[in-house]
């Protein structure tokens, strides 16, 4: 998301219009329209891996695997957000072109820019979405993925899968994975520097 929102309010249909013309992609949260920034190498490279690795996966079950230009439609908050990928396996979103409105899987791939966001607000605003079962974060500094879940009694469970796991699992699918694999090709971004204590 951009630092300054656009200066007028709109409704999701103007969104999705002006969207549908504009050369640079925006987020819309209940009104006020965020150009997205560009990605990294590595975010872009993690964000392919994946999608590569659940399009074999899923392919002949019903269920799509989307890309970042594909944008998730939340009523409950009024928001459409572009996650790094988006998969869906309810027939309904077969319906909706531009969006879709109900994720069994999202994943954000983290970056500097982004990542307070993707963990915080973002989140909360995922989880207005009854079909969505699981929430990924990618590292692009690690290789670490942390897996939200919600489990029956509805509450969100952490797991997080680093080398020492070696592999990682999304139960929403019933996919393993292997980290080289999702990592293949991956320069990882530095670390960045603490900032200076008085």
């Amino acid at each position: 998301m951009s630092i300054a929102p656009l200066s007028f309010p709109l409704s999701p249909d103007d969104y999705l219009q002006m969207e549908a013309h504009s050369p640079i992609k925006h987020e819309y949260v209940n009104g006020e329209v965020y150009a997205m920034a560009g990605a990294s190498d590595a975010h872009v490279t993690i964000a392919l891996n994946l999608a590569a690795l659940l399009r074999a996966h899923v392919r002949g079950t019903g269920c799509r695997v989307y890309i970042s230009d594909m944008k998730a439609r939340l009523e409950a908050c009024n928001c459409f957000y572009y996650p790094d990928l988006l998969i869906t396996c309810d027939p309904r979103d077969r319906e909706t072109p531009t969006y879709k409105s109900f994720p069994c899987l999202l994943v954000e791939v983290l970056s500097d820019s982004t990542e307070a966001f993707d963990r915080g607000d973002k989140f909360i605003d995922y989880q207005t979405l009854d079909s969505l079962q699981e929430y990924v974060l990618v590292n692009t500094r690690h290789q670490r993925v942390e897996c939200y879940r919600r489990n029956e009694a509805g509450l969100w469970v952490l797991q997080v899968y680093t080398p020492n796991v070696d592999r990682f699992q999304l139960t929403s699918l019933q996919f393993t994975g292997n980290l080289l694999d999702l990592y293949e090709d991956v320069t990882l971004e530095p670390t960045p520097d603490p900032p200076p204590t008085d």
